[in-house]
């Protein structure tokens, strides 16, 4: 079975799920793992930079940068949250939210391609201590999650929200987009 086959077959689990269980799903499988896994990471980072600070491979500003990914991964999960995954289930397809929603999607994959960078793609240096390794293989996981999260808002949820609204603007509701 390919790569391929297996992403298919994924989403194709989350296309039949209703737009309520999905959005359900997604706040408890992946807001609230974030949640958990940046404040860990981000202390783990300062551990680091600051016993390895010598080290030339230290990732100087890694834990600044966590933070400002926890800052704004959870800006955007609150919106989620308390505006867009309510209206999508309640049958409301608001183009203008989802639009933002995925351009921060777009800043989320930049961030991580800077995290990546800052860690040498999550490659300790040889005879790093364990938790640098430990670290780096939270950051992996944590940027596995990420991915994930945000190819099913982007594959699945809005998706059929944009399918939802194809010749019936806004289901008959107005999200003040066409203003």
């Amino acid at each position: 079975m390919t790569t391929q086959t297996v992403h298919s077959e994924a989403l194709a689990v989350y296309q039949a799920m209703p737009k309520k269980a999905l959005t359900e799903f997604m706040i408890e499988h992946f807001h609230e793992k974030h949640r958990a896994q940046l404040p860990d990471l981000i202390n783990l980072a300062r551990k680091i930079e600051d016993v390895h600070n010598d080290h030339n491979e230290c990732p100087a500003g890694l834990a600044e940068h966590l933070q400002a990914m926890y800052q704004e991964l959870e800006s955007h999960m609150m919106k989620e949250e308390q505006i867009l995954f309510p209206m999508l289930a309640g049958g409301i397809y608001p183009k203008g939210p989802i639009a933002v929603m995925e351009e921060e999607h777009d800043q989320h994959e930049q961030m991580i391609a800077q995290l990546l960078e800052l860690t040498n793609q999550c490659n300790a240096p040889r005879g790093a201590c364990g938790s640098w390794i430990m670290l780096y293989e939270g950051i992996n996981e944590f940027v596995s999650d990420l991915h994930q999260h945000i190819a099913i808002e982007n594959s699945v949820l809005f998706k059929q929200a944009e399918e939802a609204t194809k010749g019936h603007h806004g289901n008959g509701h107005c999200c003040g987009g066409c203003q």
